[in-house]
């Protein structure tokens, strides 16, 4: 309890105007609103946080003075964590037994993408050994981080590419299924308006997100505040204590600051570097795309999941990213959430253990 107190007051600490970029934060999150604006406007799926995260990489890119420390993710993570929780219902238990297919080509989705791009930056790329198989990991961007620079590799070049393959498939993703599918994603994600929500909604919302970001701090979960949240608001669903769903609009908030924090973070590197991971991405998704619909279509008519849910469940893109495409389609929310936990977890646990196997401290 101690240490999640100091980790809280932490988090004020930075939000000091000494410490704090308010005025640069204050000028991405004007962007973002405009972005959302048109791409609501354009109905173009996710529009409030594609619409936030494409214009604030722009302007990064472009060297404008936009900034979005990661002490401002946390809160918004907890919102979309009680949201996707909410998604959970008490007939999941029962579903349990049918995901063993599924998961088996999970297993066999994640090697194929492990040994093609870790391959495709190593001899296309041309990076070391370490820094190409870090970067080939299909998820776990912080994980990756700090494994990979334990081991020599250059954390920024990893860092980078995590970033730009989630960037590159929340991008091109919900596109495809929206003009392939014909389905619309530029639905509201969340539930009732806050108008029309009854008090205990909000309630709950904040209920879940305390107690779900001390859950995450105490069992050292990654992503631990969304993931927190999402058990937390869970278990709140599943008893049967509540069916509350957040309000769309303090939900559409919450993912127009999270596309703003996306978009940022490629300020302050290098143009070159930039341009050069974000053109070698281009590929290295195309390959984790094709791996992707590949698996996804051959499990769906294997297990009888549909093809969209199995892309969902299988996509390389962030979890918070595809399980919000999940509530727009109207998805099994809780089975694409499950599955991209336990992509991360499996990547957690095999990459050192991959990485010791193939040769560690090889440098060929």
């Amino acid at each position: 309890m101690t240490g999640w107190l100091a980790e809280v007051r932490s988090g004020f600490a930075q939000l000091s105007p000494a410490v704090f970029p308010y005025r640069q934060f204050a000028f991405a999150l004007l962007l973002g609103i405009a972005g959302g604006a048109v791409f609501y406007w354009l109905r173009l799926p996710l529009p409030w946080m594609l619409g936030a995260m494409t214009v604030c990489t722009v302007a990064a890119l472009a060297r404008a003075p936009v900034a979005a420390p990661g002490v401002i993710r946390s809160p918004m993570s907890a919102i979309i964590g009680v949201m996707l929780g909410s998604g959970f219902s008490p007939s999941i238990v029962w579903q349990l037994p049918q995901w063993l297919v599924p998961l088996a080509g999970l297993v066999l989705f994640m090697t194929a993408c492990g040994l093609t791009v870790v391959w495709y930056y190593r001899r296309i790329g041309g990076y070391d050994w370490v820094t190409s198989f870090f970067s080939g990991m299909p998820g776990g961007l912080v994980e990756m981080v700090i494994y990979g620079e334990e081991r020599g590799g250059d954390a920024r070049v990893i860092a980078l590419v995590h970033s730009a393959r989630i960037l590159l498939v929340v991008l091109t993703l919900p596109f495809v299924i929206q003009f392939s599918q014909g389905i619309r994603l530029d639905r509201p994600a969340g539930g009732v308006s806050v108008f029309d929500a009854p008090l205990t909604a909000e309630l709950w919302l904040v209920v879940c997100g305390f107690a779900g970001a001390f859950l995450g701090h105490v069992l050292r979960l990654p992503a631990k505040t969304l993931l927190g949240c999402m058990i937390a608001s869970a278990a709140v669903h599943i008893s049967g204590l509540s069916d509350f769903k957040p309000p769309f609009e303090i939900v559409n908030a919450a993912q127009l600051v999270l596309g703003v924090a996306i978009g940022c973070r490629f300020a302050g590197t290098a143009s070159r570097v930039v341009w050069r991971v974000l053109a070698l991405s281009v590929g290295s998704t195309a390959i984790l795309l094709f791996w992707m619909t590949l698996f996804a279509v051959t499990v769906s008519h294997i297990s009888g999941f549909s093809a969209v849910t199995l892309i969902l469940a299988y996509s390389p893109g962030g979890l918070t990213e595809m399980a919000l495409i999940a509530v727009a389609l109207h998805a099994e929310v809780a089975f694409v959430a499950a599955f991209h936990i336990i992509r991360v977890f499996l990547t957690m646990i095999a990459a050192p253990l991959a990485f010791r196997w193939l040769g560690h401290g090889r440098v060929t």
